[in-house]
């Protein structure tokens, strides 16, 4: 995959409170890049930075290699936090005009927003004031709104939010589309169990200094615990005399075990086959949520 958005050691200060540290990460075409951190982390300042809403103290943006030029960001697409819309006009009218904005033209911008509503499952809705909508609805027409222009890169703050499970599948199997056409998807979460099932790369940031980055599975494998799911015939309680073992859980011929840095594993496998069968023995990777816990602290 291609680097086309490289962050690069960013810094930004409000008054005399720093709230962006040496800010590095990259955003690759063609992947969802998940951007996590607590409230008040700088996720917010930093998207706003890549998009030209805020400038930053130092340090630089780069799209492709080289600095972001204004027609560039003509293909860039932003759904902010906060919503955006103008509550009296209609839904389709509201997305149609900023399709317009973008450069589009009417014919197209109509016919990207048909489309888009349809997908998004809004379709019966075009014609209603945004003021009429659900929050959840309105959180749609948003993210619409975002992608009418067809995007090359996607920076979506907290696109889930107000959504039921329905709807975040609906806008989830959209934003996956987009990915597998090529375009590069930042967005910010705090569903971290969403953000696991549906990012290919993370970013964890927090007090402002990039915490943690790179792809789901190259993090679950930095900071994977020696960590065991062992099941066996019979009770698995004798694993909590074991040197080195330390029992997680236990219910009955099932066990999660930490095992201590010195302790080998295939000795604790060895011990358990001499007892009797083993059906399973199996590292447990940590998830995005506890990964965050960890690297916050």
């Amino acid at each position: 995959m291609t680097t086309v958005l490289n962050v690069d050691t960013v810094n930004r200060s409000f008054g005399d409170r720093q709230v962006l540290k040496d800010v590095s990460f990259a955003v690759e075409a063609g992947r969802l890049t998940g951007f996590v951190g607590a409230n008040g982390a700088g996720k917010t300042t930093t998207m706003r930075i890549i998009l030209g809403v805020l400038a930053a103290d130092s340090g630089s943006v780069t799209w492709q290699g080289t600095p972001i030029t204004r027609e560039a960001r003509q293909r860039f697409g932003y759904m902010p936090e906060e919503r955006g819309l103008y509550p009296k006009m209609t839904v389709a009218e509201q997305i149609v005009y900023l399709g317009r904005l973008h450069g589009m033209s009417v014919a197209d911008a109509r016919r990207s927003t048909t489309t888009l509503l349809e997908r998004l499952e809004l379709g019966e809705r075009a014609g209603d004031q945004v003021e009429k909508l659900s929050l959840g609805n309105q959180q749609r027409v948003q993210i619409a709104a975002a992608l009418v222009h067809d995007p090359r890169l996607l920076v979506l703050d907290e696109p889930f939010s107000g959504l039921d499970p329905l709807a975040a599948d609906t806008v989830v199997a959209v934003l996956r589309e987009r990915a597998a056409a090529g375009a590069a998807v930042l967005f910010s979460s705090h569903q971290l169990d969403l953000v696991e099932r549906l990012c290919d790369d993370l970013v964890i940031i927090a007090d402002g200094t990039i915490r943690a980055a790179g792809s789901r599975a190259y993090l679950r494998e930095q900071y994977a615990l020696p960590r065991y799911s062992v099941e066996v015939d019979g009770d698995a309680g004798w694993l909590r005399d074991e040197p080195g073992v330390t029992m997680v859980e236990l219910d009955g011929p099932r066990a999660v075990i930490d095992l201590d840095p010195a302790t080998d594993d295939q000795k604790v496998l060895r011990t358990a086959l001499d007892r009797g069968p083993v059906r399973a023995f199996t590292p447990v990777r940590p998830t995005l949520a506890e990964i965050f816990r960890e690297v916050i602290q």
